[in-house]
Formats: C-alpha cells, sequence, structure tokens
C-alpha cells in the first residue's frame, strides 16, 4: 500500500533551465538511502507546468528504472484539459509509474461536477491507481469534501492529496469513504494531526531536504505514536514554514543546491530566490538539523 512520507521531488536543472540527469539521479539515491517511502515525479513541485510532455515523461522514465521497484512512484500527471490528462497518465503507465497524482484543473473554474466527471473521465481511459490533488490556493479550484466522497467509488480512483491545511475537511473525507481510500496530507505544516485523525502519510516539500526525519515522522503518526512524530515535527517546523518564504519550489530548490545535491536551476515565470531571502531559510536549515 502506498503510504508514509511521500517526497513531492524537484526537477534538478542547471542555470539555463535544461534538465540536469545526473542530479535526479543523486536524489533518487538520496532518497532510497534516507527512507523515503514514496517518489512523486514531475507533481507541481517538480515544476510541470513547465515541463513539456517529452520531458515530464522522460523524468517519470527515469526515475521509475533507478527506483526499480523498491518504493512506490507516482507519477504527477494532472493539466486543466482532461485530454492533455488523459494523454499524460496513459504515457505514465506506459513509463511504469506505480499511480498517478491528479492535481485539480487551474484557471478554468469547473463545477463541482465538472471535477467530478473530469477526475471520473481519466479514470475511465487509463487503468492505473489515480490520488486526486486538492490545492485552491494554487490552482484556485477548490474541490470540495462532497466531491471527494463521491469520486472514491470511482474504479482506479484510490485516494487524495489534500493540500487545504484544513483538518475538519480532512476528517470529513476520512469520516465519509472507505477505509481503503488514501487520505493523504499535502501540507508539511499539519501533516501529522492529518495521519493521527487517520490519514495514510504526507505528499512532503520539507522531505526534499529532511528525508530521514520526514520518514520517521510519518512512521510514528501511522503507529498512533503521538508524542514522537509531535516531537520530531517541532523539530522540522523552521523548515515547514521557511520553505515557504517565496512560491514553492523556489525556496526548496535554493536549498537542495545549498545541501551540494543539484545545480542552481529553476524555469521562468520562477526566479532564483531572492537574495535576502538565503540567510533566513539557512538559518531554518540549521534550525531542522539540515546545515550542520
Amino acid at each position: 500500500m502506498i503510504a508514509g512520507s511521500m517526497v513531492a521531488l524537484v526537477t534538478p536543472m542547471d542555470a539555463q533551465g535544461r534538465l540536469d540527469w545526473d542530479s535526479l539521479s543523486k536524489l533518487v539515491d538520496f532518497h532510497l538511502q534516507n527512507g523515503t517511502h514514496a517518489i512523486v515525479a514531475v507533481g507541481t513541485t517538480g515544476e510541470s507546468a513547465t515541463l513539456d510532455v517529452s520531458e515530464h515523461i522522460e523524468v517519470i522514465r527515469r526515475v521509475v528504472k533507478q527506483v526499480n521497484g523498491r518504493i512506490p512512484v507516482i507519477a504527477g500527471t494532472g493539466a486543466n484539459s482532461t485530454r492533455e490528462a488523459i494523454e499524460l497518465t496513459t504515457n505514465a503507465k506506459t513509463a511504469g509509474a506505480d499511480a498517478c497524482l491528479l492535481v485539480t484543473p487551474y484557471y478554468n473554474k469547473p463545477t463541482q461536477e465538472g471535477l467530478y466527471q473530469h477526475f471520473k473521465a481519466i479514470a475511465e481511459a487509463v487503468d492505473i491507481p489515480q490520488i486526486l490533488y486538492n490545492v485552491p490556493g494554487r490552482t484556485a479550484c477548490d474541490m470540495l469534501a462532497e466531491t471527494v466522497i463521491r469520486l472514491s467509488s470511482v474504479k482506479n480512483i484510490i485516494g487524495i492529496k489534500e493540500a487545504t491545511g484544513d483538518l475538519q475537511r480532512a476528517k470529513a473525507i476520512i469520516d465519509g469513504v472507505d477505509s481503503n481510500f488514501l487520505v493523504i496530507s499535502g501540507d508539511d505544516a499539519t501533516a501529522v494531526e492529518l495521519i493521527l485523525l487517520g490519514g495514510k502519510g504526507n505528499i512532503s516539500v520539507t522531505a526534499n531536504v529532511a528525508p530521514r526525519d520526514m520518514a520517521d515522522l510519518c512512521i510514528a503518526a501511522l503507529n498512533g505514536e503521538a508524542e514522537k512524530a509531535r516531537a520530531i515535527h517541532q523539530k522540522l517546523m523552521p523548515l515547514n514554514k521557511t520553505l515557504f518564504i517565496e512560491s514553492n519550489p523556489i525556496p526548496v530548490k535554493w536549498a537542495l543546491h545549498e545541501m551540494g545535491l543539484m545545480p542552481d536551476g529553476i524555469r521562468l515565470p520562477l526566479t532564483w530566490l531572492s537574495a535576502e531571502c538565503h540567510e533566513p531559510l539557512r538559518q531554518a536549515m540549521r534550525q531542522s538539523g539540515v546545515l550542520v
């Protein structure tokens, strides 16, 4: 079963914005060696919006090949066009992904019925496990709990990444779906509490730079060891906050560069982390034990 710490993996690039395959391989090894339970390749943290289709699928293919079945690989295949999402999901299945993560359509703001029909169409078109992803702060599209519950009965739809940070909403979903349906946090700041409510893990930005601690946190929370999980959470709180000092994935890519794991590349319209943010993020990394 997909559970635990699932890193929302960045897509490493050089200073000209070209994909850096050697650094991608280094990052995958970093997570395999540090206990990450699943890798999300080319999700929104992986800059899916600015990768073309061939790049998108090649990143997934390379991650799948390197992981070689040791942990699940979840491919980000969402789009604001249903046809495009079906194409990406089909290609991800061909590339060998274990599941797909589909963000709600951004900008065009469908109704709740439109969201239902969108995800239902993808699930019916491609026979691969699919995880919904709701992050209205980034998409301007909010999938309500009742729509998630309705979609939970659709074949192939196995869970949701719930990234609103609203624990009452998460609890409503958990209470309204079958126990096999995965409710996964997409918000590092509230992940512990969501898991303790019955969630199955965390798709995490923080795990990019603190994979071992995030894995330990998720395991403790899944085992009901609330005190241990909350203690790790407190250790990581400086990172959970400061990794969003500018738009994700700007800060986390800077942090990984600071750790020597990738070059200083990001694609427009995102830009490299502002100079005045460097020391606050460096200090948060020290406080959380990432930089010693």
